[in-house]
């Protein structure tokens, strides 16, 4: 039987994922819809953090590791909560508390934020990652390795 290749820098991975914060809430799966990531090892989808955890796994180990929130998604910034006025919001996106809405940038591209109040003719908007400054907890289980 031939040996299993070894996840190194450029290798092609499918796997499995389950994130959860500390209070074993689920952030994120890959198994709600059985679609399992595929990525390579060095193109920057992932944090140099989360490739670490996952060099020399091979295919068919399960491995769960937990990551402080300076090596996950960071710690929130505060230069990314931006105050906002109320009417920049139209009828079809309103500024509702909990709303994740995609603000378009200068550069066409598009990020995230999040409405955490809105108070008066003022919304604030937080840019952060929705996981920024979270414990997480990460299980893996590797399919494949190319």
């Amino acid at each position: 039987m031939p040996e299993s290749a070894v996840i190194e820098q450029g290798s092609e991975v499918v796997l499995h994922f389950d994130l959860k914060l500390a209070d074993g809430s689920a952030a994120d799966s890959t198994r709600v819809n059985d679609k399992p990531a595929k990525l390579t090892i060095g193109d920057g989808n992932l944090t140099p953090s989360f490739e670490a955890c996952l060099l020399t796994l091979k295919e068919g180990d399960k491995k769960s590791f937990t990551l402080q929130p300076e090596d996950a998604f960071g710690a929130p910034n505060p230069d990314n909560i931006h105050h906002l006025e109320k009417s920049k919001f139209s009828a079809e996106t309103p500024a509702e508390e909990g709303m994740i809405i995609a603000f378009t940038q200068p550069d066409g591209s598009e990020l995230p934020g999040i409405i955490r109040s809105v108070t008066g003719d003022s919304v604030t908007v937080d840019f952060n990652h929705p996981l920024a400054g979270q414990v997480i907890t990460f299980d893996v289980e590797i399919l494949s390795v190319n």
